[in-house]
């Protein structure tokens, strides 16, 4: 109780102060109808009132022209009065609008209706103050909203179609708010038994499983909000309310529960958010903010039952949603100077409002394009321990992936993961915020990732704000990590057991049987110790003196891709047209192989490296977790997609015109027919109208993955070797694994020559430097792609492109015949200060078109 007559005290002083008394004689100072009043902002109010409440100042009688239209919340009733007064002449006379506020005053929830009818009042009136204080009155009661603009009861089909009949003898008015009503009943879900909280698991069609039911009548919202937020006074009325409302409910959500007494509790977050003007920069600096606070408190359920909800919206108010939040995300990091000292993470708008914008996330992934059925087997054996286990529970360390892989708690209430979403209703793209990416300090950001306190938020936990080139960075970091934990375990390891100390992943191999010395010693390592494979991997061919700061690993990779997708020997098949790979079915390679391929790729992407490899992206999907289907195989075998669509759009006899069964035929390497059949008796099962969609998936199922399931199974164990304990699932789509292993093949030497630095005494307007820029320019795209691999190891671009990359040029002496040599490992190239631009450009080409092997200068 005595928070309660506080509370009223503070709310008097701030109508006081916004609003004043009503007497124009007024001679308190803390009055606003006092006449040497200063005027001041809604914010200055409020902190202004918890002062006077404080120090117990005087409180104004209300005037007798303020009898009456006491409101729990502040309004703007100056102009109000002045209008009072003014309307005597008008429709209503003064005792009808006394009248009318008096009835209002006791309104504490509101339908379409009751909007309508006040609004109505007001226009003849010309004095929107009564709708103005009942806005501010429901708007900002958490309780007056849970009871608004609830639905009309649901009626059989019956009722539905008499209604209809009724409706139509009704007049023009009457007949738009009646349909109106219907369209908002036809907006709920018929899933009257669903439970509302959605799916548990993910094993049927999430969208026949998605629609939940709401009380709030969402429509009926959207109009209310259409015809209210036009006039600027009761708009004003709307950002003051949820600057009051906020704060409450935040409290109660936090301290009370009040979700799990009261479901419909979700309603307010439902009715504000229709507000299509909280992104203008009126909302961003306190309103939205705290609204985006209190949203953020909403238990798990309660997000998974919103995210529900407005995967149900369609495109338009989805991208709304997402303006929404990011407006805010970008007004704050903007607005503010955010560093090291500074952290962009410590700022509760921002992150509250990234917690929020994670709800529309997963409505977008639930709204678009779902497939939760297709989804690869676990490996039948897991990944074996590493012997170092029993010691590093001695030394109190216990690993890292015991818990298993994160998993957002949210996609674990949904029963959905990001790569479910074939097509999301919005692109994925949509929700990454450039200006947070730049002033995010993603040392500290991977840090609080990896403690996972509550005290510490990281963005990593909502990767799908990050581009690719922040969580590459965050990856990295991961990796250094733990490779620096196994160098140290491996120390560790080596005093107790008194073992040869190896803190480095070492291969040494020939260069004419990279293969062959690569496939027994990690086969060795998988067998013996899988922890090795996650320590620094350092790369030795006999015979020469390179030594491996980088560069070296960059050429292992590279011969041992050129190498293993030789069509020659058959572990891929290449698709000319396509200019990809895919996995031979009838290839005499052994599993071993293909493991190896896969802890490659693993290697690559856990030692920052980019490799040429060229498959579709099915094969990433897969990796991911998702099965091949149909669709995939526009990607991977373009021709046969046609043909199989070609067949489930044909329009005639399929039986008759086509001859064909459920038996398939293949060619091996060596042309011979291979014939398989898609289910038992496939040869005498022919091909109709009614069962083709049933044989175009059986197909797609064995062409991308039954026919190619031990190799397949065999590659990704390979890969998992390396990163099972990474986040790279957690963090990364299919789309930008692709990226981290093969990198960008958009060359942007503009981008390069901008990020580039000079040492040994050039500088970018040396005069050699200049004609070099120019030569380099004036290659064709296969010379460029050699200059790369020349001075980097690789010739392609790394994740975020050219500009990425901190290449150097180096002065190496004087004009001289010497070529131009490079330091892979650090992206140095020594170029000679040459006499011309004609023996600058016909020396790098020399160098660059017979650069292969490594040698100690």
């Amino acid at each position: 109780m005595k928070r309660a007559a506080a509370k009223h005290l503070i709310e008097r002083y701030y109508h006081q102060l916004t609003e004043g008394c009503g007497n124009e004689a007024c001679t308190n100072e803390a009055c606003g109808s006092s006449p040497g009043f200063q005027r001041m902002d809604n914010n200055a109010a409020a902190i202004k009132a918890l002062e006077l409440y404080k120090n117990n100042a005087k409180l104004c009688d209300p005037h007798p022209s303020k009898k009456g239209a006491s409101s729990v919340f502040p309004e703007n009733s100056a102009k109000g009065a002045h209008n009072f007064s003014a309307c005597s002449n008008g429709k209503m006379n003064h005792k009808d609008l006394q009248a009318t506020r008096e009835d209002f005053r006791d309104l504490n929830s509101l339908t379409e209706e009751k909007v309508y009818e006040i609004l109505s009042l007001c226009s003849e009136s010309g004095d929107y103050s009564p709708l103005i204080r009942v806005i501010g009155r429901v708007f900002s009661s958490a309780e007056s909203l849970v009871q608004s603009f609830h639905k009309a009861k649901q009626h059989t089909k019956e009722e539905l179609k008499s209604l209809q009949a009724k409706d139509e003898d009704k007049d023009g008015d009457e007949e738009e708010t009646a349909s109106g009503s219907s369209t908002a009943m036809e907006v709920e879900p018929e899933a009257s038994a669903s439970s509302g909280d959605g799916p548990s698991n993910g094993e049927n069609n999430v969208q026949k499983l998605g629609p939940v039911e709401v009380s709030v009548d969402i429509e009926a919202v959207r109009r209310v909000y259409d015809r209210l937020l036009s006039n600027e006074k009761i708009e004003a009325a709307f950002l003051n309310a949820l600057v009051y409302l906020s704060p409450n409910v935040e409290c109660d959500l936090t301290y009370h529960n009040v979700y799990a007494t009261d479901p419909n509790y979700l309603n307010v977050f439902i009715i504000v958010m229709e507000n299509s003007n909280l992104h203008s920069p009126e909302y961003l600096e306190i309103a939205l903010p705290q609204f985006c606070k209190a949203m953020s408190k909403l238990p798990l359920p309660a997000l998974a039952k919103l995210a529900w909800l407005w995967s149900q919206y369609g495109a338009d108010q989805i991208r709304r949603l997402i303006e929404t939040f990011q407006q805010l995300i970008t007004y704050t990091v903007i607005s503010n100077e955010f560093s090291s000292d500074n952290l962009v993470n410590e700022d509760d708008g921002v992150v509250a409002a990234t917690k929020c914008l994670k709800i529309v996330y997963y409505a977008n992934v639930l709204g678009g394009d779902v497939d939760t059925d297709h989804n690869e087997e676990e490996d039948d054996e897991p990944i074996p321990e590493s012997s170092e286990l029993t010691l590093q529970e001695l030394l109190g360390e216990e690993r890292r992936n015991k818990k298993g892989p994160r998993v957002d708690p949210l996609e674990t209430e949904l029963g959905i993961r990001a790569s479910d979403c074939r097509k999301p209703l919005i692109p994925f793209e949509d929700f990454i915020n450039e200006p947070l990416n730049e002033v995010l300090e993603m040392d500290k950001d991977y840090t609080f990732f990896k403690v996972e306190t509550e005290s510490k938020f990281s963005f990593m936990t909502c990767p799908f704000i990050l581009n690719a080139v922040t969580k590459n960075l965050g990856l990295y970091y991961d990796n250094r990590i733990r490779m620096y934990s196994e160098r140290r375990i491996t120390a560790l390891y080596s005093l107790v057991q008194g073992q040869q100390l190896n803190p480095y992943l070492r291969l040494k191999v020939r260069r004419d049987h990279v293969i062959d010395d690569a496939l027994v010693r990690l086969e060795m390592i998988a067998m013996e110790n899988p922890a090795d494979l996650k320590k620094q991997l350092y790369v030795e061919f006999e015979g020469e003196q390179g030594v491996d700061e980088g560069g070296v690993s960059k050429e292992f990779f590279q011969l041992v891709v050129e190498e293993i997708f030789n069509p020659d020997i058959g572990m891929f098949a290449y698709d000319e047209s396509t200019k990809l790979f895919w996995y031979n079915p009838s290839s005499f390679e052994n599993e071993g192989q293909f493991t190896l391929i896969g802890i490659v790729l693993g290697l690559a992407i856990y030692n920052n490296c980019i490799l040429d490899v060229h498959f579709p992206m099915v094969v990433y999907r897969k990796l991911m977790g998702k099965k091949g289907t149909f669709r995939d195989l526009a990607d991977s075998h373009p021709v046969l997609y046609q043909s199989l669509k070609d067949l489930l759009e044909y329009e005639g006899n399929v039986e008759d015109d086509m001859m064909i069964t459920f038996q398939i035929s293949q060619t091996d390497l060596f042309g011979n027919p291979l014939m398989h059949d898609l289910k038992e008796g496939g040869d005498k099962i022919p091909v109709t109208n009614e069962n083709r969609k049933e044989f175009v998936a059986l197909y797609a199922e064995y062409m991308l993955n039954k026919s190619v399931e031990k190799q397949f199974k065999a590659f990704r164990r390979g890969f998992h070797m390396v990163t099972n304990e990474s986040p790279l699932k957690y963090l990364f789509r299919s789309e930008e694994i692709e990226l981290l292993i093969c990198g960008s093949r958009n060359l942007d030497f503009q981008a390069l020559e901008e990020s580039t630095e000079y040492d040994g005494g050039y500088n970018k307007d040396s005069c050699i430097i200049k004609d070099f820029w120019e030569t380099v320019h004036s290659f064709g795209q296969e010379q460029k792609r050699l200059f790369l691999q020349f001075t980097t190891g690789t010739d392609r671009a790394p994740v975020g492109g050219l500009g990425k990359l901190k290449m150097i040029i180096a002065k190496n002496g004087p004009d001289s015949d010497r070529l131009p040599t490079s330091h892979t490992c650090f992206n140095v190239l020594l170029l000679p200060e040459y006499s011309t631009k004609e023996k600058l450009k016909e020396r790098l080409l020399k160098a660059i078109t017979y650069a292969k092997g490594f040698g100690m200068l």
